[in-house]
């Protein structure tokens, strides 16, 4: 259906470019930033896809008719022929309903056969032949593609920072999620965990699990919440924590992380650190993160000390 005046163009990035200059990280960064991402969908499916607002795939998922959306095409995708491909972008850019960007993703030869060597793959154009080969028959049939791009991302002295940065700036949304904050309560007689950016220790804190009244509840209980906000510690020790929180996060942020995971231990897992992170979790909510509060270890009985 055509876009009426009080409606927005659907923005559509097609993402292209030189196998392994980084095309597969873009197209993640654009996840992160709020993008529907698909990979290697040929652009007559693309096409076929808007025009309906349906099938996205033959798993039947949905595509949001809104949403925008980052395609990865390249020499790889089925039946790719650059003039077909950018006929297909022409048709796409004189849709009144659609806003297209094409980006290409390049880098030096010696970068690209560096990053092969690394990985250990095959160039999918080189076949039993040198990964050079393959490049420079890839840039034979990329070259009018490249030409014809509106921005060519040179990713060879960047990290995968440095790009979701300078994507971030020019593509970020309006309404892109902002930065996700897990907050994990953990006992140490289990293990840190793993995938924490994050780790606080509150094992100074007063403890419940000495108190036969307390010993089977857990920090979300009023009665242990109250207990362990009357050690004198406590105020000036979570005080100190949000405000150092509230202060890397923006930093975190800015960096290009779309999630972070701040941990909060106690020996068992039940009582302070249950408590320390529904606090903290409730306090970052208040400062309009997404935040989601995890208790890794709650469920266990208390600890015999």
């Amino acid at each position: 259906m055509p876009a009426t005046a009080s409606d927005p163009c659907q923005k559509i990035i097609i993402v292209t470019g030189m196998n392994g200059a980084g095309k597969s990280t873009a197209l993640k960064i654009f996840e992160d930033l709020g993008y529907e991402a698909v990979d290697n969908l040929p652009l007559s499916l693309l096409t076929r896809l808007l025009k309906t607002g349906h099938e996205k795939d033959h798993e039947n998922e949905k595509m949001d008719a809104q949403r925008p959306i980052a395609v990865g095409v390249d020499s790889r995708t089925r039946a790719f022929m650059a003039p077909e491909f950018l006929h297909q972008v022409a048709s796409l850019v004189n849709r009144p309903d659609f806003s297209v960007s094409l980006l290409f993703f390049d880098c030096d030869d010696d970068v690209l056969v560096q990053r092969y060597s690394e990985t250990r793959r095959r160039h999918p154009l080189a076949h039993d032949r040198p990964v050079k080969d393959g490049i420079v028959r890839e840039r034979e049939i990329m070259a009018p593609v490249k030409a014809r791009a509106d921005f060519i991302y040179d990713t060879g002295n960047q990290t995968v920072h440095d790009l979701k940065r300078r994507l971030a700036t020019r593509y970020s949304l309006e309404k892109t999620p902002g930065l996700l904050v897990n907050v994990m309560s953990f006992g140490f007689s289990r293990g840190l965990p793993r995938d924490s950016d994050l780790v606080f220790d509150v094992r100074f804190l007063r403890n419940p699990n000495y108190e036969p009244a307390l010993k089977n509840l857990t920090g979300r209980e009023q009665a242990v919440a109250d207990y362990i906000a009357r050690d004198k510690s406590f105020d000036p020790f979570f005080t100190s924590l949000s405000d150092m929180v509230s202060f890397l996060l923006p930093l975190y942020r800015d960096e290009g992380k779309s999630y972070v995971t701040i941990a909060c231990g106690c020996t068992g897992g039940r009582h302070r650190s249950v408590f320390v992170a529904q606090k903290l979790g409730r306090v970052l909510e208040d400062d309009g993160y997404q935040v989601n509060i995890i208790h890794r270890d709650a469920t266990y009985g208390p600890v015999e000390e």
